[in-house]
């Protein structure tokens, strides 16, 4: 967990980059700053969208927690309680900013490599819809991602986290505030490649998207259940490699269904635009 991968460091600095200003802004995370830099496991991380349904984001599977005799074990159990609870604070005023002001806030999450940046580029660039895009950019390092959103014309942050593994509920806020996000907007928040720590931390978004590709197995669901479980829509990116792969969309689906029945799937190529047309709609429906 995030005790081992460095994500709560004490000094661990996140940078905030709009391209064409360089210089940044950074941000120093300690362990009591409410911007959830360690991690826990509640069984209900409970939140509701005005988006027609609620959802509960809770894991399909016990978690165990070692405790030493000297009570450091509980005292670390209580410490990751404190800050999911501080960060999902944080989350409902995010949201509550984001439907007061009618933002679309999609959190994309997914593995390294799934294509996450290359689908944003084509929503921004292909949807032929007067829709308003702002995007936040979540990575460990570089300015790669944001350059090539920054091409799009559309506005764009960078969010470096150093060591940390995910976006939270306060790097969002910080993000947002950058960016000057307009109303009646879409904001899409790529988040870090990563598909275990994300599934824990509420941005206050309206819909959580989970990207896979078919390049990585039909099999992703089963390995991180939580992400599907907490995730609203699925997308399958890299059909147009289907012919060349030995992938099974009925049984990705079947396996993903196993953890979140109310999943819904979009199956699409983000490089040749095939399925990407039933996104559109869907993003254009949800912000109209």
């Amino acid at each position: 967990m995030c005790t081992t991968c460095g994500c709560e460091q004490t000094g661990n600095t996140t940078k905030y980059t709009i391209p064409g200003r360089e210089g940044g802004h950074s941000h120093d995370h300690h362990h009591g700053d409410g911007h959830g830099n360690d991690h826990s496991h509640p069984h209900h991380n409970e939140h509701s969208h005005d988006h027609g349904h609620s959802h509960t984001h809770d894991h399909p599977h016990e978690h165990y927690h070692s405790h030493s005799h000297d009570g450091r074990g509980s005292k670390v159990v209580q410490l990751e309680q404190d800050v999911l609870a501080q960060n999902n604070l944080l989350a409902e005023r995010n949201r509550g900013y984001f439907e007061a002001k009618n933002i679309f806030a999609l959190n994309m999450v997914s593995s390294p490599g799934s294509g996450k940046t290359t689908l944003i580029e084509k929503i921004i660039t292909g949807s032929g819809r007067d829709m308003k895009f702002y995007v936040i950019e979540g990575d460990q390092q570089t300015m790669n991602d944001a350059r090539r959103i920054d091409a799009t014309g559309a506005p764009v942050i960078q969010v470096n986290t150093g060591s940390g593994c995910h976006l939270d509920a306060g790097m969002v806020n910080k993000a947002v505030k950058q960016l000057n996000v307009a109303d009646n907007s879409v904001l899409i928040i790529e988040n870090v490649g990563n598909l275990v720590c994300p599934s824990m931390f509420d941005l206050g978004e309206g819909r959580r998207i989970v990207v896979i590709s078919v390049t990585e197995g039909e099999d992703k669901p089963l390995k991180y259940p939580g992400m599907f479980h907490s995730s609203d829509i699925c997308v399958i990116n890299k059909i147009d490699l289907l012919p060349h792969l030995d992938f099974n969309l009925d049984k990705c689906r079947e396996y993903a269904l196993k953890f979140n029945h109310k999943l819904e799937f979009f199956t699409v190529s983000a490089t040749t635009g095939e399925g990407m047309d039933e996104l559109y709609n869907w993003i254009g429906e949800a912000i109209s």
